[in-house]
């Protein structure tokens, strides 16, 4: 659960050191529970959108209440944590319990678009005829499923990668309807996401700096960034978010 919250939007490589620090200081729900807010958020580092920090750090508490300190093994019961959504909950039951659930992160999705569908890339977001029509694909065997789900997911990030596929290497190469077609292109026009003067970076900025130091006045955190406006903002967000907080006229992060 902890490595599926960490792996939102963020790599591998970055989050491994983090998952292995955190999963040291707070083995169980219950003993993450009893940390501070700003003990979490200062553990998550850099890894991003620190909101999913307190989001775990909330379901913890639940798990610990009404779980027994025990993750739950089912999609519905997943559902009702915060932070948690289909396809979060999905992972975990299949990797964590060995469920056969339908779990369709972009490697998976890429890798069936290409060989059932004969297109180079998936849309914006699954629907409910793909989900449909990939649920079929899934062993009936419950450990079968486990391994399909880490299976195909290996696959598309490996080997039917978005750049520069290694289809001579695939196993799917002769029965794969897009190699058939001759590879044609996608029409989906895909959108980097911009980091450098965004309100994310400023928001990071802040937490960062809340993080090396204990509370800092507007004054200095105003000097952290060129934009004024900006960084209203990103406060205004921080504190309604609940990663930071007031005390007299300076901030710190929340506890």
């Amino acid at each position: 659960m902890v490595s599926e919250f960490m792996l939102q939007q963020t790599p591998v490589n970055r989050v491994l050191p983090v998952w292995n620090s955190w999963l040291e200081r707070w083995p169980t729900p219950a003993a993450l529970a009893q940390a501070k807010k700003s003990e979490v958020i200062t553990a998550w580092g850099r890894l991003g959108y620190p909101r999913r920090a307190l989001r775990l750090y909330e379901s913890a508490g639940i798990i610990t209440a009404r779980f027994d300190n025990h993750v739950p093994r089912t999609i519905e019961e997943l559902r009702q944590l915060p932070g948690v959504g289909e396809y979060t909950a999905a992972a975990i039951c299949a990797f964590a319990f060995g469920q056969p659930t339908l779990v369709l992160d972009i490697n998976i999705r890429r890798l069936f678009v290409r060989v059932i569908d004969g297109m180079e890339s998936p849309t914006s977001a699954p629907t409910q005829s793909e989900r449909s029509l990939r649920y079929e694909l899934i062993p009936e065997n419950a450990q079968d499923g486990a391994r399909w789900a880490a299976a195909t997911m290996e696959l598309g990030a490996l080997v039917c990668t978005a750049r520069n596929p290694l289809c001579d290497e695939c196993p799917l190469k002769n029965i794969c309807a897009w190699r058939k077609a001759g590879y044609p292109a996608s029409e989906i026009v895909k959108k980097s996401q911009a980091w450098n003067g965004t309100d994310r970076q400023c928001r990071g900025t802040v937490v960062q700096a809340l993080r090396e130091n204990s509370r800092l006045s507007k004054t200095q955190l105003h000097a952290l960034w060129h934009e004024p406006s900006q960084l209203e903002l990103a406060l205004k967000t921080l504190l309604a978010d609940g990663l930071i907080e007031t005390t007299g006229k300076s901030y710190k992060l929340a506890d």
